[in-house]
């Protein structure tokens, strides 16, 4: 009356294989949220949008960034974040370049030749395609204007 039925050992491996199975599923979750792309495109957003000329920063948790003109991506362990820029097209700068030194705070007359110059510099960052790549602590933006050209920079 007390004995274990024939078929007890299947219910055993059964549940133990189950186990296995949740605890794989549990250790494939990712540690960490992923990046918050929407504050980044807000910001962006927020000097794009300004009658003024200005310059903002927002801190940033991710591994990788993508930068387009008219989106940006974030990815980190924990998944990839994507948000859309509502004013638009912004450039996106690559470091290093002379609009990077720009959105750092240069004067535009003081590295470029002329407006001209600015404009086909920023015209050219726009046309390329975006592609991933190691992302820095901050997103650096900064809406400049020289002569009739007026350009939101971004540096992530």
């Amino acid at each position: 009356m007390f004995d274990a039925p024939v078929d007890a050992w299947y219910l055993t491996v059964g549940v133990a294989l189950a186990g296995m199975a949740f605890a794989g599923v549990a250790a494939d979750l990712p540690t960490r949220a992923p990046p918050d792309a929407t504050a980044a495109a807000e910001t962006v957003d927020a000097v794009a949008a300004s009658e003024f000329a200005a310059t903002a920063e927002q801190p940033v948790s991710a591994d990788a960034v993508r930068l387009g003109p008219h989106r940006i991506a974030l990815r980190n362990a924990g998944g990839t974040g994507r948000a859309t820029f509502t004013y638009g097209p912004v450039t996106p700068v690559a470091d290093g370049t002379l609009l990077w030194e720009v959105a750092q705070g240069a004067d535009p007359e003081h590295v470029f030749e002329s407006p001209a110059d600015f404009a086909a510099a920023a015209t050219d960052a726009r046309d390329r395609d975006p592609d991933w790549h190691s992302a820095d602590d901050r997103i650096v933006v900064r809406t400049v204007s020289w002569g009739e050209k007026r350009v939101t920079l971004v540096d992530a």
